[in-house]
């Protein structure tokens, strides 16, 4: 059986560039006040893109950049988790963090049951990002106002 789990490309760039389109509405993400590109993050493919992890690696910080699943309950997020996890040990990382916003309730508890911890509260990061990214909404799920970022960590 081959292993459903591989490194994003270069060759892979075009493709993600339309899946972070299609997931996150841009080629960018805005995060604590940074655009991050497409093309400037690492990242692992689940199967025939059912799922991506994007991450970026500076010094001993490992911070997940986008994760998404198009097959929610099947294991496909906690994969690329653990994929996340070993290679930040490999290079020797402390810790993995990542954003998630307020109104991700599933996202939150999706990561406290895989040993992440609340580490911050950043209020108002969100409206802030809104001025980069004006396609954020102002509603978010659950019909929650969109407006923080909340810091998960796991120390390794």
């Amino acid at each position: 059986m081959h292993d459903p789990i591989h490194r994003l490309t270069k060759d892979d760039l075009p493709r993600l560039r339309d899946f972070w389109m299609a997931q996150w509405g841009a080629d960018f993400i805005v995060v604590h006040d940074q655009i991050i590109q497409y093309d400037e993050v690492d990242g692992f493919i689940f199967d025939d893109w059912l799922g991506v992890i994007t991450f970026m690696i500076q010094g001993e910080e490992c911070e997940i950049i986008s994760l998404d699943s198009l097959n929610e309950g099947k294991g496909i997020g906690t994969a690329l988790i653990n994929e996340i996890l070993s290679e930040a040990k490999e290079k020797k990382c402390r810790r993995v963090f990542l954003i998630a916003t307020n109104d991700n309730l599933h996202a939150l508890g999706f990561y406290q049951r895989r040993g992440f911890e609340l580490t911050a509260l950043h209020r108002g990061a969100i409206t802030k990002a809104r001025k980069i990214k004006p396609s954020i909404p102002l509603m978010g799920q659950n019909n929650i106002p969109l407006r923080d970022e909340i810091e998960l960590e796991l120390i390794l």
